[in-house]
C-alpha cells in the first residue's frame, strides 16, 4: 500500500509508516500500544545510548513499585493539581475494595522522596543519583502512537543534593551531556537547549530544561525534559540532613526522563515519501543484502557470495533478504520503507564483473562497486547518512526558523509554512496566553541563560525580557 505524501497528509503518513514498517500497532486498552521487535529494537538503541551516558555520569540505577499510595500525592499538592487530570487509580483488587487507593505512576517523585527520607540523614549521605528505567501511564485524552500513549516506556532519573547550585549543575549535565548527545550523534536529530516558561513548567518545579527539536511537519516535538525542583519535594516529604554547619537543612531535588516518544521524534524528523530514514547508529539493519538470481544454480553462486559479503562485514548489523517468494523490486521497497541505511545489490553479471551495486537509502542513487573495495565503500556511505541525516534535519529547521516583526506576521508564518518563531517576550503570562488563544502556538523553550532580546515584545509591545521560541507542538 502506497504511503500518503507527507505534504499531503502527514498524519496519515505517519500512522501508515508506523504501521506499514511494523514499528507498532493499538492495543486493546484505549491509548496503549503494542511495540513491534522492529519499533523495538530502535527504542533499545536510544535506550543503550542514554543509559550509557547515565552511568558514565556517575548515576545508578534502581527500580521503584509501580503503585504509589495515593496519600503520597496529596502531600505534594502542586504536584497532584499538574497530574490529576492523568492518573489511573486501583480502587479494587482481590475481589474487594482497596482501604487505600493506589495510583498507577504518572511519574515517581512522590514514592521516591517518601523512601529518600529514610535514606538521608547527613550530607554525606549526599549526592543520591538514582535512575529508573520503568513504564508510566497518564490518561491520554487524544493518544497517538509513541508521541502519546496512556502507558509509555521512559527513564526517570530523581537525584538529591547538599546545594542548589549542585542540584542545577546536575539538571543541566544531564541536558546537555545525556540527552542532547543522544539526540544529535545517536539519533542525528538537531535540538534546541532551553528553559520552559513557568506555565509549562513541570509541577513542583522551580525550572524545567527542555530539548526542542522540529519534525517535518513544522511542528515542534519536545524530546525530553530535566527539572530543577528546588527544596519543594524535601519539604513535603521530610528530606532533610545535617549539614556542614552542624543544622538541619532540606535536600535539593531534580528530576529527568526521556521516553518512547523519542522513537517518534525518529520517524518524523528523518522520514521521507518513501517511509523511514534512519541513522546507522539506531538502524535494527545497517545493511540489506539483496541477491537476485533467476534460476537454483545462479541461486546458490549468488547466496554464497552474499555471504561471504555478510562475513566481511563483521561488526554491522547486516541482513541477507534470500526470500524466493518476493521479487527483487518488492524487497528493494520493503527495505526503503524500513530506513535501512544500505542496500546492496548482487547478482550473476555482478559477480563475473567481480562487482555490486550499492544504494544509501539518505540519496538513493545507485552506485557501481569493486567487491574488493565494498567494505570501505559501505562504512563510508554509513558515516555519511549519519553525518548527512543530523545536517539535512539541521538545514530545514534553520529554513523555517523565523523572527516575525509582529504578531500578525507571526499569525501567518505559524499558518504557513509553520516552525518555530523567536521573539522579544515580556515575561507575562497574560501574552503567552494571548498567543496560545489566537494561535495555538505555545513558548517552546527560552534560552538557558536569559539573554537580552532583539525588540520589544510580540504580543504587548512592552519592553522585552527574555527571547521566547514559539511553535505549534505534539
Amino acid at each position: 500500500m502506497a504511503l500518503p505524501r507527507q505534504d499531503d497528509d502527514f498524519p496519515a503518513w505517519y500512522q501508515e509508516v508506523v504501521k506499514q514498517a511494523e514499528l507498532a500497532e493499538p492495543s486493546l486498552a484505549r491509548g496503549t500500544m503494542v511495540i513491534r521487535p522492529y519499533g523495538f529494537a530502535i527504542w533499545e538503541a536510544i535506550q543503550r545510548a542514554v543509559d550509557d551516558r547515565i552511568k558514565a555520569t556517575g548515576h545508578q540505577n534502581l527500580y521503584f513499585p509501580m503503585f504509589i499510595p495515593y496519600r503520597l500525592l496529596e502531600r505534594e499538592a502542586e504536584h497532584v493539581e499538574g497530574f490529576a487530570p492523568e492518573v489511573a487509580v486501583v480502587t479494587h483488587a482481590g475481589g474487594e475494595e482497596l482501604a487505600e487507593p493506589l495510583v498507577v505512576r504518572p511519574t515517581s517523585e512522590t514514592i521516591i522522596w517518601d523512601t529518600y527520607a529514610r535514606w538521608v540523614q547527613s550530607y554525606r549521605d549526599l549526592p543520591l543519583l538514582y535512575n529508573q528505567w520503568a513504564n508510566v501511564v497518564r490518561w491520554e485524552l487524544r493518544p497517538r502512537l509513541f508521541l502519546r500513549t496512556t502507558e509509555f516506556l521512559w527513564q526517570e532519573g530523581h537525584t538529591a543534593h547538599e546545594t542548589a547550585d549542585e542540584a542545577v549543575e546536575e539538571s543541566l549535565k544531564i541536558l546537555h551531556h545525556v540527552y542532547r548527545e543522544a539526540y544529535e550523534e545517536v539519533m542525528a536529530i538537531p535540538v534546541h537547549a532551553g528553559r520552559k516558561s513557568p506555565s509549562e513548567r513541570f509541577p513542583g518545579a522551580v525550572e524545567t530544561y527542555t530539548l526542542e527539536a522540529l519534525m517535518r511537519d513544522r511542528k515542534a516535538l519536545q524530546g525530553c525534559t530535566s527539572h530543577y525542583l528546588g527544596q519543594n519535594f524535601a519539604k513535603a516529604y521530610g528530606v532533610s540532613f545535617l549539614n556542614r554547619q552542624g543544622e538541619q537543612e532540606l535536600a535539593y531535588a531534580t528530576s529527568w526522563g526521556l521516553s518512547t516518544r523519542a522513537v517518534g521524534g525518529v520517524i518524523m524528523t528523518h522520514g521521507d515519501d518513501a517511509g523511514l530514514r534512519l541513522p546507522p547508529a539506531l538502524a535494527p539493519v545497517q545493511v540489506v543484502i539483496v541477491p537476485i538470481f533467476r534460476t537454483d544454480d545462479e541461486r546458490g553462486r549468488v547466496l554464497e557470495a552474499s555471504r561471504r559479503l555478510a562475513d566481511e562485514l563483521e561488526g554491522l548489523r547486516v541482513r541477507i533478504d534470500d526470500r524466493d517468494d518476493l521479487r527483487p523490486g518488492f524487497k528493494f521497497n520493503h527495505w526503503e520503507l524500513r530506513g535501512v541505511p544500505v542496500r546492496i545489490e548482487l547478482g550473476p553479471r555482478d559477480l563475473d564483473a567481480e562487482r555490486a551495486t550499492l544504494v544509501p537509502r539518505l540519496t538513493g542513487e545507485k552506485e557501481e562497486v569493486p567487491l574488493p573495495k565494498l567494505g570501505d565503500r559501505v562504512r563510508e556511505a554509513l558515516d555519511r547518512s549519519q553525518r548527512g541525516l543530523f545536517e539535512d534535519a539541521r538545514a530545514f529547521r534553520d529554513q523555517h526558523t523565523f523572527r516575525p516583526n509582529d504578531l500578525v506576521e507571526m499569525k501567518t508564518l505559524l499558518r504557513e509554512p509553520g516552525g518555530f518563531m523567536l521573539t522579544g517576550w515580556c515575561g507575562s503570562e497574560e501574552c503567552e496566553a494571548k498567543v496560545k488563544e489566537e494561535t495555538k502556538a505555545t513558548i517552546r523553550y527560552l534560552p538557558v541563560e536569559p539573554s537580552p532580546p532583539e525588540g520589544p515584545c510580540i504580543v504587548c509591545g512592552k519592553s522585552a525580557v527574555d527571547e521566547a521560541s514559539w511553535a505549534l507542538a505534539y
